[in-house]
């Protein structure tokens, strides 16, 4: 599957979360997991809190990144739950994009009344 159809199930799955946990209010962890689960579903490898390691001049460093989410090997999905979103996510995102020389990540703020509006695509141009 291709990222920009990935993306599309993505958003699919973050309205159904959202939806069904009754909207803002909860933790980023509570809606990672509802999500991981949904995409699941839909026969999506998602892998959760996934260590990747640093490397700084040569050196690995001690302290791994952690991701929230990793969508078949291609897409790096960031949960948040915050009333403001922030463009700073967009940045950590493109950040771990880089590291992990991937295309696309996706932002989104559980935080939103409506979680169409904290959906952010983030994209590496490699």
């Amino acid at each position: 599957m291709h990222e920009n159809d990935l993306s599309k199930t993505i958003l699919n799955a973050s309205i159904e979360v959202h939806r069904t946990l009754g909207g803002p209010g909860l933790l980023e962890s509570v809606y990672e997991e509802a999500l991981a689960w949904e995409l699941g579903q839909v026969g999506l490898l998602v892998r959760r809190q996934q260590s990747v390691p640093i490397r700084y001049k040569g050196n690995v460093l001690s302290t791994p990144l952690r991701l929230d989410l990793v969508v078949n090997d291609l897409v790096v999905v960031e949960c948040k739950a915050t009333s403001r979103y922030n463009n700073i996510f967009a940045v950590q995102c493109l950040t771990y994009l880089r590291l992990m020389n991937l295309k696309l990540g996706i932002v989104v703020n559980f935080g939103e009344r409506l979680v169409k509006d904290g959906f952010h695509r983030v994209v590496n141009d490699l």
